[in-house]
């Protein structure tokens, strides 16, 4: 998920949804020592430390580290706040024709007034 995925859900999202969220994580998680998504210097134990710990349902979060909560963890997200993905455009075989070298100029009509 990217930054302006992680943004539009975290407009919307709800305490109680992140929450759910961070539930999910914590029962999913099975590698903490993974590479976090907000931040390559530090892993996803201490990007849980951060975001996650002491999260509070009452608190009104600030739109930035609900950004980085969903960056983050959206994985562990329900479906149905989940971006769907684009569906993969099938591959079509680009136009060809084969060159002409030896033009004619008369027959393109370039030079004549």
């Amino acid at each position: 998920m990217n930054r302006r995925q992680s943004r539009e859900i975290a407009e919307n999202i709800t305490n109680e949804q992140i929450k759910q969220m961070f539930n999910n994580a914590k029962a999913k998680i099975t590698d903490w020592t993974k590479v976090s998504l907000v931040n390559k210097g530090m892993t996803k134990g201490v990007a849980w430390n951060i975001l996650a710990k002491d999260f509070d349902l009452e608190t009104k979060h600030h739109i930035v580290a609900k950004t980085n909560m969903v960056r983050e963890f959206g994985e562990f997200l329900p479906n149905e706040l989940k971006p769907k993905k684009k569906e993969k455009r099938l591959f079509t075989e680009p136009t060809h024709q084969d060159p002409i070298f030896a033009m004619d100029l008369k027959k393109l009509r370039i030079w004549e007034h």
